[in-house]
């Protein structure tokens, strides 16, 4: 069963950085085909995708946070890690980490990792302050 969980949330100051952290169990890194995300949701708003990456590092972000977030694997330990750096009031969300064991859906609205067999965490809270 595939499971994950986020860390690393909190609050900043406008331009300020951010690395949050999600552990991923229940398939490798290093052996298994998989698509791992990172999500946000911030008040009142629908949930937007941000960045996924799949077993072949292949990766893609969204326009809003391109050149300013990036995704990275620490693939000994089975970590995702979103680095978010010069963030913005807007940047503050609920952000949600999800994996699948199956390759990413690049067009899809979810990269094709809302499926029953999918794992979403609970959310980490990032605040970026004016």
């Amino acid at each position: 069963q595939v499971r994950v969980v986020e860390s690393g949330g909190g609050s900043v100051q406008t331009g300020g950085s951010l690395r949050l952290s999600c552990a991923v169990s229940g398939f490798t890194f290093t052996m298994d085909y998989y698509c791992v995300a990172w999500f946000r949701q911030a008040s009142g708003k629908s949930r937007e995708k941000l960045v996924a990456i799949d077993d072949e590092d292949r990766s893609s972000s969204a326009v809003s946070v391109k050149g300013r977030f990036t995704v990275s694997k620490d693939k000994e330990n089975n970590i995702l890690y979103l680095q978010m750096n010069r963030l913005k009031p807007d940047d503050t969300a609920t952000y949600y980490c999800a994996a699948v064991r199956s390759r990413c859906y690049w067009a899809g609205m979810d990269y094709g990792i809302n499926t029953p067999s999918s794992a979403w965490g609970q959310g980490t809270l990032v605040t970026v302050a004016s």
